[in-house]
């Protein structure tokens, strides 16, 4: 069966932090969350305008609800803004015996303060010992152990303070800390590196106590844990984006989105592939060097974001054969010409060489696809030519046309390359030419 997690914590109208980063952590990894909420806020990238809180009643009865129907493996809290608060989410963890990640939030990202200073000792008295680990950054930590830290050894101190508070295990996050975690564990200190990605984020802090708490709901130990969410955190990162004047919220599901993008690009390909192995009198397109179809994610930026046959397509015995496997950065030479076309449209994300004949041009006319060309022998020095002759015959048509091709020169091999949104287009494109061109 699948896991279950719960989170009990505030609400963010701006989607970054709080509850809204628990739920997306824990469907990213694979687990089911579940949510207690404490407070509503009225909240943006640039801070915390105002909040609301919930009576304890009610997040009595949310609770009551959700146990009551679902097992639950793991819980973690974020803000609990009042002393009552804090008191009625430590009753409900401490009757069902629940493991407990605590992320003692005190202020948001952005700005705002989100825990009462006199929420601060009940937090430390009533929660911290019912706790698995405590997630605090730098800031929380002093508050939580009295003492200021500048450095790993200064956050070393204060994780034993707060363990020796209750706590069963600490994790001083490293945010302020060049990007290295210190996790405090029965007597033990371990550093979990990483690295500092510069840049105001909002949400992190949730994020990573929520990998914590998918990951133990999983059944992995604490230090494999810490490894996990600091992987992940610095992923999410990196692929946040500006959605307002603040401060950008962090990703949790982008590099989900980025493996599935690639996988159907694969895909894509390898269906492409199918299609053309198949088709009648496809081998008679196949150039001396071989041919290859290649396809980009969205937004694609470097040769390694598109795909393309390793070792190309050549033809065995009057059969078109693809010598390699589908793979990311298997071919630059046409990952460029892609990349080129995606720079006039980033629709147009994929493309196929196939061999130049006139008799191919006029069949590729008659099916009334739009053609352009680009001479060598006009290359400028210092340019790549694939960059350069697609770029160049672009902007004679005014867009990226079906065909792009050039007559070749010394040592180069006159060239027809197709293009469209995906491989599969392509192919369409090559199989259509190679059953017209029979009439040849």
């Amino acid at each position: 069966m699948m896991k279950t997690a719960m989170t009990i914590a505030g609400a963010d109208s701006g989607g970054g932090a709080g509850i809204a980063a628990d739920l997306k952590t824990f469907a990213a990894l694979g687990v089911h969350g579940t949510c207690i909420i404490t407070s509503v806020t009225a909240q943006n990238t640039q801070g915390v305008l105002n909040s609301f809180d919930i009576p304890p009643d009610f997040i009595e009865e949310q609770f009551e609800a959700v146990i009551g129907d679902i097992k639950i493996d793991c819980v973690k809290t974020g803000m609990l803004s009042s002393p009552e608060i804090v008191r009625v989410a430590a009753r409900l963890v401490k009757k069902e015996k629940l493991p407990l990640v605590i992320d003692p939030v005190m202020a948001a990202e952005a700005g705002g303060t989100l825990l009462k200073s006199e929420a601060v000792q009940v937090l430390i008295e009533d929660l911290l010992p019912l706790s698995v680990v405590v997630t605090p950054n730098v800031s929380e930590a002093q508050r939580l152990s009295g003492m200021k830290i500048r450095d790993i050894s200064d956050a070393s101190k204060a994780a034993k303070i707060i363990s020796e508070l209750g706590a069963k295990s600490v994790i001083v996050t490293g945010g302020h800390l060049k990007g290295t975690d210190i996790l405090y564990s029965n007597g033990e200190f371990i550093l979990i590196k990483g690295k500092l990605i510069k840049g105001g984020t909002h949400g992190s802090g949730c994020t990573h106590s929520a990998v914590i708490t998918a990951q133990l709901s999983k059944g992995a130990t604490l230090i494999e844990a810490a490894h996990c969410a600091k992987e992940f955190v610095e992923q999410a990162i990196t692929l946040s984006f500006k959605i307002g004047k603040g401060a950008a919220p962090v990703n949790q599901i982008g590099h989900v989105l980025a493996d599935a993008q690639r996988f159907r690009v694969i895909r894509n390909i390898e269906q492409a592939l199918d299609l053309i192995i198949n088709s009648q009198g496809f081998s008679d397109l196949i150039p001396e060097v071989g041919c290859n179809v290649a396809m980009g994610i969205p937004n694609a930026s470097s040769v390694s974001d598109i795909a393309a046959v390793s070792g190309r397509i050549v033809r065995l015995k009057n059969e078109p054969h693809a010598v390699g496997c589908v793979a990311f950065g298997a071919s630059s030479h046409i990952a460029r010409i892609v990349l080129t076309a995606m720079h006039y449209n980033d629709l147009m994300r994929a493309s196929m060489n196939i061999r130049y004949s006139e008799e191919t041009l006029i069949t590729c006319g008659d099916l009334g696809f739009s053609i352009a060309s680009f001479r060598r022998e006009d290359e400028p020095q210092g340019m790549s030519t694939m960059e350069w002759g697609v770029s160049d015959a672009i902007n004679r048509v005014g867009k990226v046309p079906d065909v792009i091709y050039d007559k070749g020169g010394v040592g180069k091999e006159a060239m027809i390359r197709l293009l469209g949104r995906d491989a599969m287009e392509v192919a369409g494109k090559a199989t259509k030419i190679a059953g017209a061109m029979k009439k040849f």
